[in-house]
């Protein structure tokens, strides 16, 4: 199983070109790239620039991270959503990176689980659209929180399911399925497939929908199922990467070289007892 390196683990005082050489240094595998860190990059960097780094070094690029809240939007913030894509899209071809997390809409008010879905699946559907003429593939993440408008991943999956294109899958996040009870049968339903992006992080024992991201910590050290979730995927035959993806204060305020050492070597054991 590759090592995928998420950068919101060191994004406090961290930079992409700092995470790029300490990454490729360490021995990862892939980068997630920030949609952020990488417009910070590009003010004083090309994307050629890019693009010779991943061309000349192990480390390779898995995926863009993320586009935010993409349904419900207005007209102006919609497009804010297929202008983030286009940009994810032929930056990707440049790069070689090829899956964009997309991110479903906080606070949505009172729609009924049937409307989310209509809704996320026509949103799918379009940005599917865009995404297919490059080769790109969006990985959709439910988030954990009880204010998410998709906040399982039988939710979550069932959404997939339903836009039904080759080039939607989904993000399963060990810590976003914790933290709302998503259901085990979900996770032995999925077709692996379909499986686009596996988060790896853990998660300190607050009651269900009491967590949020600064409360996750490092892989083993928590209260989340580790054991049964890699034991359901193995069973599964899934084997491609794991992206350790943490947003814990206290870890931002580490150098970053020793963050990114602390990030692999948690995420080299995790596999190694579990897979």
């Amino acid at each position: 199983m590759k090592i995928c390196f998420n950068q919101a683990t060191a994004m406090k005082n961290s930079t992409l070109a700092l995470d790029l050489e300490w990454c490729e240094k360490t021995g990862y595998d892939f980068i997630e790239i920030r949609l952020d860190k990488l417009r910070e990059y590009l003010q004083g960097h090309t994307v050629a620039d890019l693009a010779a780094f991943f061309a000349a070094s192990h480390l390779k690029p898995y995926s863009f991270n993320a586009l935010e809240f993409i349904s419900f939007r207005d007209e102006a913030g919609y497009k804010e959503i297929t202008d983030g894509l286009k940009f994810c899209c032929e930056t990707g071809a440049a790069i070689g990176c090829s899956k964009t997390v997309v991110v479903p809409t906080f606070d949505v008010g009172p729609y009924s689980k049937a409307e989310i879905k209509a809704e996320t699946v026509r949103v799918l559907h379009e940005l599917s659209d865009i995404a297919a003429p490059y080769g790109m593939r969006l990985a959709f993440e439910f988030v954990g929180y009880p204010n998410c408008s998709v906040n399982t991943l039988e939710q979550a999956y069932g959404i997939v399911a339903a836009a039904d294109r080759d080039n939607v899958g989904i993000v399963l996040d060990c810590f976003h399925f914790h933290a709302m009870n998503s259901r085990w049968e979900a996770l032995e339903a999925i077709d692996p497939a379909k499986l686009f992006i596996f988060h790896l992080d853990d998660s300190e024992d607050l009651p269900v929908g009491a967590l949020r991201d600064d409360k996750r910590l490092w892989p083993g050290e928590g209260a989340v199922d580790l054991a049964r979730i890699f034991g359901i995927l193995k069973a599964k035959g899934y084997a491609e990467m794991t992206s350790i993806e943490l947003f814990r204060p206290a870890y931002w305020d580490m150098p970053v070289p020793e963050c990114i050492q602390v990030a692999y070597d948690k995420t080299k054991e995790t596999i190694a007892k579990y897979v």
